[in-house]
């Protein structure tokens, strides 16, 4: 199987400059920094990888399925470009999401979470429409990884990053995050960070091979942007690159949604609070050193904010 390079990464970035921002890197703590992808103009890194595929295939109309990020940044590149956008969502999804994808001109499909893949295959080949799917396609893992490039760059003039920190869902984002930064600097852990009750990439990677979990468990937790298994693409990436995957639990998970709204002045949803949650309350499981973690997303429903305060 074909591993995304160095050069697709560096490509991606190219591609994306002008519709995704260059995020800053934030001190929160000695040697700590924060990626914050929450301020990216969707409201999470899913801009970089769906700009990406839209930017190198072209497409005439697209289909995704999507729990709301990735629906929500294709939906906007898409628009840029005049393209249809097709989202097939589990009906379990937050209505901030739903309401986000819609008021950009998408198509939304709801089905039960087991269905949302089956759905969104079915509908692209009926309609001969491209599917881009969230995380299993490398033009999609390339784009994501522009963050690994951006966090070296930022901290070249100093000391240089020891320990990466990335949420895990479906395994784009440290798929590619992994593949640029090993290439550039192999000395550099990445380390991923599971929520315990979707903790499928974790087991997979203990267990050496492709582990699913149903979807009446992982959707269980409060962390909807990570609900999903990593594919044989994402997890052979993860095989060759991550250093460890860590999980915490939902508890933890909220707590670091409130540290970071009142402390770090950031509005992050469950999911991408993850990597922060890890810091705080797992640090022994982490390696020492310079670390970097990425929020992946700021879609929080006001609620469950409010109740994080």
């Amino acid at each position: 199987m074909d591993l995304v390079t160095l050069r697709d990464v560096q490509a991606a970035a190219v591609r994306i400059e002008r519709i995704a921002i260059r995020t800053p890197l934030l001190p929160f703590g000695e040697d700590f920094w924060l990626k914050p992808e929450n301020l990216q103009p969707i409201g999470a890194f899913k801009i970089r990888g769906a700009a990406n595929a839209i930017a190198a295939l072209e497409p005439s109309a697209v289909i995704t399925h999507s729990s709301g990020n990735h629906g929500r940044a294709l939906a906007y590149a898409a628009a840029r470009r005049k393209i249809p956008v097709t989202v097939v969502m589990p009906d379990t999804s937050p209505k901030v999401k739903v309401d986000a994808i819609a008021a950009l001109g998408a198509e939304i499909v709801m089905v039960p979470p087991p269905q949302r893949l089956e759905v969104a295959e079915k509908l692209a080949a009926e309609r001969g429409a491209t599917l881009i799917p969230p995380f299993d396609h490398p033009e999609v893992i390339a784009g994501q990884g522009t963050i690994g490039l951006e966090i070296l760059e930022d901290l070249a003039e100093q000391p240089e990053a020891d320990v990466i920190i990335v949420p895990v869902g479906g395994g784009g984002l440290i798929s590619g995050i992994a593949a640029a930064v090993k290439a550039l600097r192999p000395a550099c852990r990445i380390i991923g960070v599971e929520p315990e009750l979707a903790a499928e990439s974790a087991e997979s990677l203990q267990r050496d091979r492709l582990i699913k979990w149903p979807t009446e468990k992982t959707y269980q937790t409060v962390a909807d942007g990570v609900r999903t298994a990593p594919s044989a693409l994402t997890f052979a990436h993860m095989r060759e690159y991550v250093d460890d995957i860590i999980t915490v639990s939902d508890e933890e998970i909220l707590k670091a949604v409130g540290v970071l709204a009142t402390q770090a002045r950031l509005v992050v949803e469950p999911s991408g609070a993850i990597s922060v949650a890890a810091y705080l309350y797992r640090r022994g499981f982490l390696p020492g050193g310079r670390t970097a973690a990425v929020i992946s997303g700021g879609n929080v429903d006001p609620e469950l904010l409010r109740s994080c305060l």
